[in-house]
């Protein structure tokens, strides 16, 4: 029976070393790929990690991308670790240079905080799409070739632009709810397999008729 692609092998292109499982290569513990999902870099596919900035582990914040996700060249996550305390007349972090500068270290519930990003399943993030700290980018959406993406985006929504804005919804808000529901891309891979006809097609009616849990 025919189940697709190896998830445990980085590079399952043959010959095509660009695209990577990344799940497979990402070794900071702060970071959470689900199967499937591959990066697109002709330089260096596997080293995704590069691309996750600012991702300090005493803040503690994570990065967390579904499955079935594609990301393209360039795409890049800013973390916490970014941020600069803005509450006083300065910006500048003194206290990193030590020297007598750490006495104003600023407390760590003094910085900004948004929480952890995350990215639902089967989203498709266009190259060089910059995404900031505390996101949350809905199942199923889509955000193109280097937007801003500063603000929560919905599930099966197309976003673009700095700051990046919703251009169109991809299906009216009853299907969404549905294809959250359904879920197909926690179905074990052979029911995936069995059924890739219909999850490529826009027959939403009948993929939901596929599913034993609808």
């Amino acid at each position: 029976m025919m189940t697709g692609p190896d998830p445990c092998d980085p590079h399952p292109m043959a010959g095509f070393p660009q695209v990577c499982f990344i799940r497979n290569t990402v070794s900071n513990p702060n970071i959470e790929i689900g199967n499937y999902t591959y990066y697109d870099d002709p330089d260096g596919s596997e080293d995704f990690e590069r691309n996750v900035l600012y991702h300090f582990p005493f803040i503690g914040d994570r990065l967390v991308i579904g499955k079935f996700c594609a990301l393209a060249r360039g795409v890049k996550f800013i973390m916490n670790g970014a941020n600069h305390k803005m509450s006083g007349i300065s910006t500048y972090p003194f206290n990193i240079f030590g020297n007598g500068w750490e006495a104003v270290t600023p407390d760590k519930a003094d910085l900004p905080y948004k929480g952890d990003t995350v990215v639902g399943n089967d989203v498709w993030i266009g190259y060089e799409a910059l995404v900031m700290p505390g996101v949350r980018i809905g199942n199923g959406a889509i955000v193109s070739a280097r937007s801003v993406v500063t603000s929560d985006v919905p599930a099966y929504a197309i976003v673009g632009g700095n700051p990046a804005r919703t251009i169109r919804t991809r299906f009216p808000p009853e299907t969404v709810e549905r294809l959250n529901a359904l879920a197909w891309w926690d179905w074990p891979v052979e029911q995936i397999t069995r059924y890739l006809p219909l999850i490529v097609s826009g027959d939403v009616d009948a993929l939901c008729a596929a599913s034993p849990s609808l």
